[in-house]
């Protein structure tokens, strides 16, 4: 588990060094059991962050949003370094985003903390509603400990974790210039057991499956911009000439929208759980898009976001791939 005093001593040097414009980390909410992404820019602030189960926003999401941003007239770049604390999935965002030279190494600093699992915060409020008081929460052996205003309450942490937590296997950073922390023990095993159940059904069960799903997107888009990997400048998804796809939320369109996005992501999707966890009316994306982990990985044998020094899928290549395909 990562000492909080650590990592604030860390995080003031950090932010005290000359070479580094600022550290993206996490901060106590305003209320119930929300954790809020922070900038720190001053050594003094850096007693505002935390590490905790609360943590669940991918930080990496940042380094394309703000640092990619058109400058104003005659303003020069800022070359410093941007600090950022990354979880396991976190990190393999900042090594997709590295392989695809969306970011350069030298522009990072990076933290690494080695993470227990991040809650569902569904499952939390479902558990505990109407909290508005701030709450803390903290890792236990096999528990989750709870500061909730009328006291301490310890729950199991199989009954409130991301889904993604249960079927982590990068729990630790993959790349950090300085980690905190001891190295966590992964608890999943690459099984892909909820798509295998998926896959056992008839094409006309899978459809019906997802049409349901799809059926209720309103398209709001909070999937696409909340992703690490989703940072084209222009989006397809956008484009109104030519239109690719229609505003219209109706099962085409929606089938159309998911699927083109799920398409973008194979072989680039680091699992994060992001798209699923802002989604206003729950749809399962992590379904779709770990089908085409599962088809990458075993056709291929590659995961992204694991190797700095990989190519990405769709640009290597492999004197020994079978080419049965070709007629």
């Amino acid at each position: 588990m990562v000492d909080l005093e650590k990592l604030r001593t860390v995080a003031k040097e950090t932010i005290s060094r000359d070479d580094v414009k600022y550290l993206i980390g996490w901060r106590q909410g305003t209320y119930g059991f929300r954790v809020t992404p922070c900038f720190i820019e001053e050594p003094g602030e850096a007693e505002q962050l935390i590490f905790s189960p609360l943590c669940t926003n991918n930080l990496a999401s940042y380094l394309i949003v703000t640092e990619k941003l058109p400058l104003p007239r005659g303003e020069k770049p800022d070359t410093r370094k941007v600090a950022v604390m990354v979880k396991g999935c976190d990190s393999r965002a900042v090594v997709q985003q590295l392989i695809e030279q969306g970011i350069k190494r030298e522009e990072l600093y990076i933290i690494g903390c080695p993470c227990e699992g991040v809650l569902d915060l569904k499952k939390v409020e479902a558990k505990f509603p109407h909290i508005l008081d701030p709450v803390a929460a903290q890792w236990g052996k096999d528990k989750i400990i709870f500061q909730l205003p009328e006291g301490v309450v310890e729950v199991p942490r199989e009954e409130v974790l991301a889904q993604k937590c249960l079927d982590c296997r990068d729990p630790n950073p993959v790349i950090a210039d300085i980690t905190l922390g001891e190295e966590i023990e992964a608890w999943g095993n690459g099984e892909y057991q909820d798509v295998k159940e998926l896959e056992a059904k008839s094409a006309e069960e899978r459809w019906a499956f997802w049409e349901d799903k799809f059926s209720s997107c309103i398209r709001c888009y909070s999937c696409r911009n909340v992703c690490p990997m989703c940072y084209c400048k222009d989006c397809i998804l956008d484009r109104l000439n030519p239109s690719w796809i229609y505003r219209s939320t109706n099962i085409s369109e929606n089938t159309a929208f998911h699927l083109s996005r799920a398409f973008h992501l194979a072989g680039r999707c680091i699992e994060c759980g992001e798209c699923e966890r802002v989604c206003p009316v729950d749809i399962p994306l992590m379904k779709l898009n770990q089908k085409f982990s599962k088809e990458v990985e075993e056709k291929y044998g590659y995961r992204p976001g694991i190797d700095p020094e990989a190519k990405p899928l769709q640009s290597s290549y492999r004197p020994d791939d079978k080419e049965d395909f070709i007629l």
